[in-house]
């Protein structure tokens, strides 16, 4: 199994890796949008047909790239990396052109709770960043989903304003690199 990103989480003391989706993931992912813990955000606890067709679309996209997230080789996240230009959230603020964007979920249920949403989330912005030309991710939870936004504010993610997007009401959520990167400056050195 290739892998495009790996890191080693010296907090958790396990490797973080992420690789791109194929179609071959679609039932596993199809699976996690159907957790109680994953639809009331994400909405796409849908038929699988219907799953299968949303999610081809998705992979097509050339405008967001899929990940499967792993802990140790073990697949147990959903990323979706987005370039925000072209993305209806450019219609919130004033988008660079290398501006990326971020939603995720955490589908396999025993890693809830544990500590690993702030370690999978960092790695996977500084997976983003790793694109030198990126100054800025932004995110847009959920605005009811007070956990994420608190693992967002802790990577950190400054919150910016409440958004209304088609299917959801959203906090505009802002990652500037300078600011990520010194917060995280020990953890990029292996300290």
């Amino acid at each position: 199994m290739s892998l495009d990103f790996e890191v080693y989480d010296k907090t958790i003391q396990r490797a973080i890796g992420f690789r791109e989706a194929t179609s071959k993931d679609v039932e596993l992912v199809h699976k996690w949008m159907n957790e109680e813990h994953v639809y009331p955000f994400w909405n796409l606890n849908i038929s699988f047909g219907r799953f299968k067709d949303h999610f081809q679309k998705a992979l097509a996209d050339t405008h967001q790239t899929l990940y499967l997230g792993m802990i140790d080789d073990e697949v147990m996240s959903y990323w979706e990396s987005y370039w925000v230009q072209g993305d209806v959230l450019e219609k919130f603020y004033t988008a660079e052109a290398e501006d990326q964007g971020v939603h995720l979920l955490i589908g396999e249920k025993d890693f809830l709770g544990a500590g690993y949403a702030l370690p999978l989330l960092r790695a996977m912005v500084r997976f983003q960043f790793q694109h030198a030309p990126t100054t800025k991710v932004v995110a847009e939870p959920d605005i009811r989903n007070e956990k994420m936004i608190h693992i967002f504010e802790q990577c950190g993610f400054t919150p910016v304003a409440p958004v209304t997007l088609p299917d959801k009401e959203a906090l505009l959520m802002f990652c500037k690199r300078e600011d990520f990167e010194m917060r995280w400056k020990d953890e990029a050195a292996g300290i």
